[in-house]
């Protein structure tokens, strides 16, 4: 895999808008997904739920409290009364009239359809087998899987990707994760990535990880002086609630094409 080997290569730290670019439109909305796309992310993170009528949608958090002007977990909901809900006003009153929708998986993996290089950090966060299977078709229907990282707080889920479907899979640092497999053949033994928070970072976790082939992905880093940070702790891929100041140190320093 041609775009995600470069991670192999030391000069090239591949940026991952987070949510879209959640610094400045409202998070997991098509217009997120634009503009961070504008900018010139590697790859677009997203998070999945699934609809009371079995639709994939794209939104962080298993209710749509925050991010809509509803109420309520997005399993119960059906995605038509999900559509109807506003997407964009609570972020600011300029998305008032904008029409933004939580989108549905499909809509997005269309929209993104002529960038043929763009890699994609697919994060499960409706925990269930049901929700892995639904979206790895989905992906597949797309012709995209090997342009795909998979990511779930829950160790289970991943070692479910990883033995049922041989994907590439990120997890996070032990303290972060349920359901962790510590040892050998544990939970590290089957990621492609590993997620650290800045606030945990350090240069010997950095280096453990590289140590068993585990690549070191920083999030989120939306400054300067923490992108050189990473260059210099050596991390392969990043995560960025504002990707702009990334992609500029990177591409200064050529780290990034």
């Amino acid at each position: 895999l041609s775009s995600m080997s470069n991670t192999n290569d030391k000069r090239n730290i591949i940026v991952a808008g987070h949510r879209g670019y959640k610094a400045k439109y409202p998070e997991n909305t098509l217009l997120s997904f634009e503009e961070a796309l504008k900018i010139g992310v590697d790859m677009l993170e997203f998070d999945l739920n699934l609809t009371k009528d079995k639709v994939l949608v794209v939104i962080h958090d298993q209710t749509v409290d925050r991010t809509t002007n509803g109420q309520g977990y997005v399993r119960d909901f059906t995605l038509k009364e999900l559509k109807e809900l506003d997407a964009g006003s609570w972020f600011s009153e300029e998305y008032a009239d904008k029409k933004l929708t939580i989108p549905t998986l499909d809509e997005l993996l269309t929209l993104v359809s002529d960038y043929k290089e763009l890699l994609f950090n697919v994060e499960i966060k409706e925990k269930t087998h049901e929700t892995v299977d639904l979206t790895i078709e989905t992906l597949n229907r797309y012709g995209i899987l090997d342009r795909c990282v998979l990511t779930c707080f829950d160790a289970e889920i991943l070692h479910y990707i990883y033995e049922e479907y041989h994907l590439r899979c990120q997890g996070f640092i032990e303290s972060a994760m349920q359901n962790f497999r510590p040892g050998e053949n544990g939970t590290n033994s089957i990621l492609y990535s590993v997620g650290i928070n800045k606030k945990y970072i350090s240069q010997e976790l950095v280096d453990f990880y590289k140590s068993i082939n585990v690549e070191p992905w920083a999030y989120t880093i939306d400054d300067e002086e923490w992108a050189n940070k990473v260059i210099e702790l050596g991390c392969t891929l990043v995560t960025c609630d504002d990707p702009l100041p990334a992609l500029t140190v990177f591409k200064e320093k050529g780290y990034h094409k």
